[in-house]
């Protein structure tokens, strides 16, 4: 039996009611059972784990990457195909800076998901940097997913585009935020990607609600090339303990203030002290300016003891352990276009 009938036996048509019971999106949901159902049925079979021994298979593994322009839902799509929160997820853009690795990890497969900072066009150093990881993720694609929102007509970058489109390796076109559309909006920007990109297999959802990742999550699996694994199985990510509590304050920071302050921090953890009942972290978080540090502080120190209150909080639940968080702050001047301030800060190599 081929590897492509196969998957079809393992997935398909068993969890589409799951949408249903997101009853916030009922009315659209149901206008657009028959665009769902079209992608449902391209899988023609039953997800159904207990015929594994009928359909004996190779081993499948992979780089996934997702690329897209800012805020259009990346982050969240990768924590949702991975089932953790490994990006940090705001409303501003360019919060995702880094590339970041989530490995998903099975018997048959391993699905290395690669999340990228939104494709912009860079007007300092580190932007510059952040695009450098868009590159390398066309460079060591097996999947490249783009990503795009409801309402968008192109990408911001006409060279990346033209990457997209000449692709020789199989490109997913996902359009996200389809949970604040109607029936008719949606129709016409199927048709619209599905005729702009005519290399790309086209999904619509809404990775927020989760709405449709599932399908996508089996597509990602059919188009896998067979390989061994790249990365040990219980292996989550790439990244190592500390680069996800600078995220969490990072995170925190974001969302709480406004202007230039959330894209002229950047954040350092000194001390990472693991002990059997709790984890002792010493963080400094980084400005450009005397002025910016004033206010990361706040009036007799409010602001930072918020931050550092929110982001033990999700450090705790992340860690699965009792976690004490010191916070300070240094002036580091103009780090954001010093090369050697990247290098350290792990933008470049």
């Amino acid at each position: 039996m081929s590897p492509t009938s196969c998957l079809s036996l393992r997935f398909g048509l068993q969890r589409y009611n799951h949408f249903l019971f997101l009853s916030k999106k009922m009315n659209f949901y149901l206008k657009n059972l028959k665009i769902l159902m079209d992608n449902i049925l391209s899988f023609k079979g039953v997800k159904n784990q207990k015929t594994n021994y009928l359909c004996p298979m190779t081993h499948k593994a992979g780089f996934v990457n997702i690329i897209g322009n800012p805020n259009v839902g990346k982050s969240t799509l990768m924590n949702a195909l991975v089932g953790e929160k490994l990006s940090i997820i705001t409303s501003k853009a360019q919060t995702t800076r880094h590339r970041i690795l989530g490995i998903v990890n099975d018997n048959d497969y391993q699905i290395i998901f690669s999340d990228t900072p939104g494709i912009i066009e860079p007007a300092y150093q580190l932007q510059e940097s952040m695009m450098d990881f868009v590159k390398s993720a066309f460079e060591d694609a097996d999947v490249l997913i783009y990503m795009v929102e409801i309402g968008e007509k192109e990408l911001k970058s006409e060279a990346f585009f033209k990457k997209i489109i000449n692709s020789k390796i199989p490109v997913i076109l996902l359009i996200n935020k389809v949970d604040t559309s109607n029936q008719d909006d949606v129709e016409e920007k199927l048709s619209y990607w599905k005729e702009k990109v005519p290399n790309a297999s086209v999904f619509i959802i809404s990775a927020l609600e989760k709405f449709n990742v599932e399908n996508v999550f089996y597509k990602i699996i059919e188009m896998l090339p067979e390989s061994p694994p790249f990365y040990p199985k219980d292996q989550l990510t790439d990244k190592p303990e500390r680069f996800f509590v600078n995220e969490k304050i990072r995170e925190k920071i974001l969302m709480h203030y406004k202007k230039e302050i959330p894209y002229s921090v950047e954040v350092e953890t000194e001390e990472f002290f693991e002990e059997e009942k709790i984890i002792r972290i010493r963080s400094v978080i980084m400005v450009e300016r005397d002025t910016q540090k004033g206010i990361i502080i706040g009036h007799k120190g409010a602001a930072i003891k918020r931050i550092g209150t929110e982001a033990r909080k999700d450090l705790e639940l992340f860690f699965e352990k009792k976690v004490f968080l010191e916070l300070y702050v240094k002036v580091n001047k103009n780090w954001r276009n010093d090369k050697n301030q990247l290098k350290r800060f792990g933008y470049k190599d």
